[in-house]
């Protein structure tokens, strides 16, 4: 269970360089403020796929880059399984499972030595990791890459990969940022079914928190959603109440008129 409440997050912009002292004191005086996150909220609960849907830059990678304790939050909360992030990080990544756009393999390990690495900086013995590492080859389908070194994989092949390297202490909570980003029709498909399967009790019940902007992932694969749009949460719920609420038909027009129709922020 994932819990985010009220989360603030402004980060100083670096102005462009200038020679001298007067160029540093006009540097500082141009420094700009940057609000990635002004007000989100959220609820994710076990056993559920809770979509957080915006356009680049609503400020979803920041509010993920603070639930994994990345990033300082300036005001507001986040749990996960009623544990403060900021106050007990290392808990929290014990239970936590994060998966982001910039995968990170190291390309002269094998995908197994990726996965167990990840499993030793969780403290698993090296046996548990090593037996985790086939468990999970086995579920998404890439027990052939096991022993092959991850340089020149393919994108999927990187994907599945770096999820598996996620999963690999068994976490309660996964948490992926635009997963899809790069990835096949097959790929994406694998993606999608290997997500519902971890949400239902034989797959753990997890409580999965999966960050887009691709309308067609969030209505085939998400219980809830949560729009962000200029660093605010502007709406939550099912894709059905969502259009209910903004009386359209089609969901793509629902989330216009819920991430760009908002008044504009100060």
């Amino acid at each position: 269970m994932i819990h985010v409440r009220s989360v603030v997050k402004a980060f100083t912009a670096p102005a462009a360089k200038a020679a001298g002292w007067q160029g540093a004191m006009r540097r500082a005086a141009a420094r700009k403020t940057v609000h990635a996150v002004r007000d989100v909220s959220f609820h994710a609960p076990a056993g559920a796929i809770t979509g957080l849907l915006g356009p680049n830059g609503a400020g979803k990678t920041t509010t993920l880059r603070m639930l994994g304790a990345l990033v300082t939050p300036d005001a507001g909360s986040l749990e996960v399984d009623g544990i403060d992030v900021v106050q007990r990080p290392r808990e929290v990544l014990a239970r936590l499972g994060m998966l982001s756009d910039a995968r990170g393999l190291y390309p002269r390990l094998t995908a197994r030595e990726n996965i167990a690495y990840y499993g030793a900086l969780q403290g698993m013995a090296p046996d548990a990791a090593d037996a985790r590492a086939q468990e999970l080859a086995r579920m998404f389908d890439m027990v052939p890459l096991l022993d092959r070194r991850t340089e020149g994989f393919s994108q999927g092949e990187r994907m599945k990969t770096a999820l598996a390297r996620a999963l690999v202490h068994d976490p309660a909570n996964i948490v992926l940022d635009e997963p899809t980003n790069g990835l096949d029709v097959l790929a994406t498909r694998a993606l999608r079914q290997s997500l519902r399967w971890l949400r239902t009790p034989a797959g753990g019940s997890k409580c999965i928190v999966f960050s887009t902007h691709i309308m067609q992932e969030v209505e085939r694969l998400c219980d809830s959603v949560v729009v962000v749009a200029q660093g605010r949460t502007v709406a939550s719920g099912t894709v059905e109440e969502l259009l209910a609420q903004t009386g359209e038909r089609d969901f793509e027009e629902a989330f216009v008129r819920l991430a760009f129709h908002t008044e504009p922020s100060s």
